[in-house]
């Protein structure tokens, strides 16, 4: 009897000690702050994935992937500070369809980018990145006319038409089909259709009135 005794008591008193964490190891509720690790892989690397295409061409069209999409996560800032500046007579039209734009290439930027990560390769995931890689110039910090605005925007759109068009020529002769697909369907076809809406909005046509 006195033994079951000493028995009950260490059990309750293994319970409550591990309900006050001597027993066993306590969680902490707080989130872990300030976790820092190793670079798991570089820029410009590729990681090995079976999708049937060369390393030699996941890499080639990695790169020039990327290249589009750090000029197109300019472009979609260019948008994004344009819908914000814009004033004027058509403020109004204006700052909807930069705004419209913009959202278009925000898509574009994320198709862009899960292609390069498809091929096993390292997406230009930073504005900050993107800057050092693009080659659309840098507008000035404060307001422009609203015609500058659309003519510097559709420069850029320039740039990226052209860096598609050689890409796709690039992908076709390297047979990779699905950025071929990607930058014909969507990333040319996307921009020919902005440039279009752009243009419309500086044609020499004056005003009458009835």
């Amino acid at each position: 009897m006195p033994t079951n005794r000493r028995s009950s008591v260490a059990t309750r008193n293994g319970s409550a000690n591990a309900g006050n964490g001597r027993g066993a190891r306590r969680r902490s509720p707080n989130p872990r702050l300030g976790v820092t690790g190793p670079e798991l892989q570089k820029f410009g690397t590729l990681r090995l994935l079976p999708i049937a295409l060369a390393a030699e061409t996941r890499q080639e069209s990695s790169q020039l992937l990327n290249e589009i999409l750090a000029d197109t996560t300019i472009l979609y800032a260019l948008y994004k500070k344009h819908h914000w500046l814009v004033a004027g007579p058509t403020f109004y039209q204006l700052h909807l369809l930069f705004d419209k734009h913009a959202e278009e290439q925000l898509e574009l930027i994320d198709l862009l980018a899960e292609r390069v990560q498809t091929l096993g390769g390292i997406a230009v995931g930073d504005p900050r990145h993107a800057a050092e890689i693009t080659t659309i110039e840098r507008p000035p910090d404060g307001a422009e006319e609203v015609a500058v605005m659309i003519h510097r925007t559709l420069d850029a759109h320039e740039t990226i038409i052209e860096k598609v068009r050689d890409a796709i020529e690039r992908t076709e002769k390297s047979a990779d089909w699905g950025s071929n697909d990607l930058l014909m369907s969507d990333v040319l076809r996307r921009n020919e259709l902005q440039v279009w809406f752009l243009a419309e909005h500086i044609v020499a046509v004056p005003l009458t009135s009835a």
